[in-house]
């Protein structure tokens, strides 16, 4: 299990939820789930967070904060990272089946919710596209700063020109098990070059560090190698659910092109958002902007499915 690390005060620091729990996927793997929000209005739309690789629940810190005013709020770590044990078993199938055990634990049957990922959260959006409990649940979905395919063909952290090279280097770069080691000023240096916007404020930049370095190396080795090879195009194309896209523009592990590609692939596309100068952290870049985008689907969507049932 990791050790828990983040920043303790200030909009990146994650809120204590109202209430605590574990999933247990169909492996056996259990995932520490948190509920945000009213506890007492049981009619308050649902939203559920999924976070990205070498991340966990404290990346949605922002996000929580403004949406647990008047929405329930489940974010949950995914396997391996945060306080959910690491598993043997690093797949898209365990991504799509921890995502519908959290739904079985924390939705009433039929309940909707509007489903946000991040990065390998947006994955797991898509690997559980034609899963039962996520055609139960999911009433409009969001993309952030993710891909479907060729995530390592693409991906522009090495200033090199496209091609064998840059991808064998990025492969090398990406799926190294060597430990990140402490924040130190030089690892938030890489850690925005690669993964935020040049525009990013010290603070965002250390409450990602905290979070990525928290990440044991095992883990980030063994979740690399599934995105190596990541093929979901076919969840695409079965992500019928009304669904946004969002990206920075200057995101350099999943860069534009990838937003571009499930635009078009997409069944029910209603929209994508391009962040101009914005890295891969979208969520922690700009928090009010990503709120604002789940807000609008939550009263596109959520509210009139509640309203109509």
């Amino acid at each position: 299990m990791s050790r828990l690390t983040h920043v303790e005060h200030g909009p990146y620091a994650p809120p204590a939820p109202a209430r605590e729990l574990t999933a247990v996927s169909a492996d056996g793997a259990r995932l520490h789930v948190e509920v945000h929000g009213p506890a007492d209005n049981p009619a308050a739309p649902t939203v559920v967070l999924a976070h990205g690789w070498t991340c966990s629940t404290a990346f949605w810190a922002a996000q929580i904060r403004d949406l647990a005013v008047d929405h329930r709020v489940i974010a949950y770590d995914q396997r391996g990272h945060g306080r959910s044990p690491a598993s043997r078993a690093c797949t898209t199938d365990a991504l799509a089946d921890d995502l519908e055990a959290v739904l079985a634990a924390t939705l009433g049957p039929s309940e909707k919710a509007v489903l946000v990922g991040h990065s390998m959260g947006g994955m797991t959006l898509m690997a559980a596209s034609a899963r039962p409990r996520f055609r139960e649940h999911a009433v409009a979905a969001l993309l952030c700063s993710t891909g479907s395919s060729r995530l390592v063909a693409e991906a522009r952290v090495v200033p090199m020109p496209a091609g064998r090279l840059r991808t064998r280097v990025t492969k090398r770069i990406l799926g190294s098990a060597a430990p990140l080691g402490p924040v130190t000023p030089v690892a938030r240096w890489i850690l925005k070059y690669a993964t935020m916007g040049a525009g990013s404020s010290p603070g965002m930049v250390e409450a990602c560090a905290r979070i990525v370095h928290a990440c044991p190396r095992t883990v980030r080795h063994a979740w690399s190698k599934v995105l190596d090879v990541l093929d979901l195009d076919h969840g695409v194309r079965g992500l019928a659910v009304p669904t946004a896209v969002l990206v920075g523009t200057a995101d350099r592990l999943t860069p534009v092109v990838h937003a571009r590609a499930l635009v078009a692939t997409l069944p029910n596309c209603v929209g994508i958002t391009e962040l101009a100068g914005l890295g891969h952290m979208t969520p922690v870049e700009a928090p009010e902007l990503v709120t604002s985008r789940i807000r609008e689907l939550v009263s596109t969507y959520a509210e009139i499915k509640e309203g109509s049932a």
